[in-house]
């Protein structure tokens, strides 16, 4: 009786367009197939199936990923010139060199502030020249920044003193020699002294 009902439910999860048909056998056991018998075998209307559209999974939802860290710097500063430093020179010239740990990153450049300006474009190099600059105190910093001109790193501002000295002064200090003139730029070629001929003697005539 057993194996009679699960073959009858094996029969009945069959797709719905077969056919289930049933008879008794020569030892009185009833029998379900598919397959139609001549004589006793009689068919079974089935009712149709429930069936059940499989839904179609949403797309998982994207994960979300962390964003990209900007690359760190441990150390930006400057190294020339030491803070509160007195610049001496004539024409108000100052170089100011930095330095980074680790080195600049590929897309970062440095630039130059100078009383919280920058000056100049940013650039690989951390070596900067600066030209006729006012006497008085400043205010100098090096920054660093990515392609799109955003600032990473950034060192404090510092101060330096520009001491811009007269010729005058220069000549004063260090009076020009006669290897001098042509040479030292307070020392022009044009100042210098004539040299007396002492070797000539003066010949007059006689009458």
């Amino acid at each position: 009786m057993r194996n009679t009902l699960l073959c009858f439910f094996l029969l009945l999860s069959l797709p719905a367009w077969a056919q289930v048909y049933t008879y008794i056998d020569a030892e009185g056991n009833r029998v379900f197939t598919d397959k139609p018998r001549s004589g006793s075998a009689e068919r079974i209307q089935l009712a149709p199936t429930n069936g059940m559209a499989v839904p179609v999974s949403a797309p998982a939802p994207a994960v979300p990923q962390p964003p990209t860290e900007t690359p760190r710097y441990e150390v930006l500063r400057i190294l020339v010139p030491e803070p509160d430093a007195t610049i001496r020179d004539a024409a108000g010239n100052l170089i100011v060199t930095s330095d980074s740990e680790p080195s600049l990153f590929e897309g970062h450049s440095y630039r130059l502030l100078l009383d919280g300006k920058a000056v100049g474009e940013p650039g690989r190099s951390p070596v900067f020249a600066l030209e006729n600059i006012d006497r008085g105190t400043h205010q100098v910093a090096v920054e660093i920044v990515d392609a799109q001109g955003r600032t990473v790193e950034r060192t404090p501002s510092q101060p330096f003193h520009m001491m811009r000295i007269s010729l005058a002064q220069k000549r004063q200090a260090n009076p020009c020699k006669k290897a001098d003139y042509g040479v030292r730029p307070e020392c022009p070629i044009k100042d210098k002294p004539k040299e007396e001929d002492d070797g000539l003697i003066s010949i007059l005539p006689f009458l």
